[in-house]
């Protein structure tokens, strides 16, 4: 007798759209993503981890912090953006965050 499978299959494009924000609710994780993707050495992707950082603090909050509107910084975080220094400098910033070089 054959078995009878009772798993429903699920189709992709069923499933919901992976959110980085949610997983980023502790300054810890914050900057624990935000380290792996500068060692990763992806500068494309530098960008959009920033814009995740930034709307799982709350990209109003970063917004009146750094003094750049919510729309110039959705364009400018986003992926494959090359923000300028000033501004990543900025967000990191209002993240309470900074960047440190080591030899």
């Amino acid at each position: 007798m054959k078995a009878v499978s009772t798993e429903k299959k699920i189709k992709v494009s069923d499933l919901a759209e992976f959110d980085m924000t949610r997983h980023l609710k502790s300054k810890r994780a914050m900057t624990e993503y935000l380290n792996q993707v500068i060692a990763d050495g992806d500068d494309a992707e530098l960008a959009a981890a920033l814009g995740h950082i930034a709307r799982a603090k709350g990209m109003a909050e970063i917004s009146k912090s750094t003094g750049i509107t919510r729309e110039a910084l959705y364009k400018a975080l986003k992926p494959n953006t090359k923000p300028r220094f000033d501004t990543v400098s900025k967000v990191l910033g209002a993240l309470g965050m900074r960047i440190t070089i080591r030899a």
